[in-house]
């Protein structure tokens, strides 16, 4: 089977790789002429563990391509799988124009094209969208959905950092359409995925994922605040939480209820707020999904207000994306710390080896240059300058020796964001919420 994938991003690189790991043509397809001359040379278009192996594998195998010409690349494929981006508007809801414009693309070409074309969307997107991308193909192609053409909602449930491990191993496949021909050909897809394949109803399919990041941001938001009570009052907040993740059969997973610093990234704050703003349009009222993003604020605001307690003014950052093991910068919360410390006068160095400027290409990239062109001029080339300068050290990210460092730089503050590895006791060591 051909395939053909619309939008080279994070979860288009990935879908691309794995796809043909799994034995199908497929062709990329991206106004971004940069991410398509990089797959073409059997490169990935983002960092990610193994997709950079995959993607030179299945390129060399003959199995990958790229291209800017939509009209050929689905000709060409008797599937279309639709991974552009839903960026969150002005006004709360999603901008679903990506969608729609290649929704319109793709009816161009099956005006002229005679065979069953099924079309996949597994981008985030609202409910209703899957009938509205139906609508829009049968208005330009003349053909009819479920007869000449069928379209899928597949939500995808990829981590960054964690992405292609999760591409085989999701907690379930899920896909919504009222199609059985469809349905099956989704199966044959996911043959080779571990996990349950569940077929549902379309808007249970559009749905979820607002669903499940929006219950993300909340329980880490929950375990912040278990945590900062937890330290005023001198308890172990690690040694409480972990009892409390022993419960399986109610708390249902132990990932975000660990205390850490705010939660960011493009998925978690965009598709909360849409969630709140679907809410309001309804006339709901939602306080908790209101409250939420609140917390998270005030929880930046107590890192903030622990660097200023220190008393220090020289502050090092160890990691300044999002999450670990990535160079997303997107919504990092880290980076609205460095903003605010900056304004009131501090010093400000950072150090992070997955982010390295000359490196970022598409959306990181630009998002650095037109929200962030100041952090250029605040990065250092490695870990030791950093160290040596600071006044105060932030960990933003794991890594083993970390806990090490605060015995070998005594007269140095630490504040930990993310729990480094270890039981650390000492003076010059604080964690933002344990």
């Amino acid at each position: 089977m051909n395939i053909s994938i619309f939008g080279l991003g994070y979860v288009g690189c990935v879908s691309l790789g794995c796809l043909a790991k799994n034995g199908f043509q497929v062709n990329g397809v991206d106004v971004n002429k940069t991410k398509v001359d990089l797959i073409n040379q059997g490169l990935p278009t983002i960092i990610e563990k193994d997709i950079n192996t995959i993607i030179k594998e299945q390129h060399r195998a003959g199995k990958i391509r790229a291209t800017q010409d939509y009209y050929q690349a689905v000709m060409d494929s008797d599937m279309s799988i639709i991974c552009v981006g839903t960026p969150l508007g002005e006004d709360g809801n999603l901008n679903l124009e990506y969608i729609y414009q290649t929704a319109k693309q793709i009816g161009e070409v099956l005006e002229n094209k005679n065979t069953f074309h099924i079309i996949v969307i597994r981008s985030t997107v609202l409910p209703g969208t899957n009938q509205r991308v139906s609508e829009i193909i049968s208005e330009i192609s003349g053909k009819k959905v479920n007869i000449d053409f069928a379209v899928v909602s597949n939500p995808e449930f990829l981590r960054e950092g964690t992405a292609v491990q999760d591409y085989y191993n999701p907690p379930f496949t899920l896909i919504g359409t009222d199609n059985d021909k469809a349905a099956e050909v989704m199966k044959q897809i996911y043959e080779k995925v571990n996990g349950e394949f569940i077929r549902t109803e379309i808007k249970i399919a559009e749905l979820i994922k607002y669903v499940n990041n929006s219950f993300h941001a909340l329980k880490v938001t929950f375990a912040n605040e278990v945590g900062t009570i937890c330290k005023k009052l001198d308890i172990d907040a690690y040694e409480l939480m972990n009892i409390f993740c022993k419960d399986k059969q109610l708390n249902i997973s132990p990932y975000y209820f660990r205390p850490g610093f705010a939660y960011g990234g493009s998925c978690l704050p965009k598709d909360l707020n849409a969630l709140k703003t679907m809410a309001r349009d309804l006339n709901i009222n939602t306080p908790i999904l209101n409250s939420i993003e609140l917390s998270n604020q005030n929880h930046i605001q107590n890192a903030v207000q622990i660097i200023k307690k220190s008393g220090k003014t020289k502050i090092g950052i160890l990691g300044i994306a999002f999450k670990e093991g990535t160079d997303d910068l997107r919504y990092s919360p880290v980076i609205n710390v460095i903003e605010e410390i900056l304004d009131k006068g501090y010093e400000v160095k950072v150090y992070d080896d997955y982010v390295q400027t000359a490196l970022l290409i598409g959306s990181n990239k630009e998002y650095l240059e037109k929200n962030l062109p100041y952090l250029t001029n605040l990065m250092v080339n490695n870990e030791k300058d950093l160290l040596e300068w600071a006044e105060l050290v932030v960990f933003n990210r794991k890594k083993e020796y970390y806990s090490e460092l605060i015995s070998q730089y005594p007269d140095k503050s630490f504040l930990d964001l993310i729990k480094i590895n270890g039981n650390i006791q000492k003076f010059n060591y604080e964690g933002i919420c344990w």
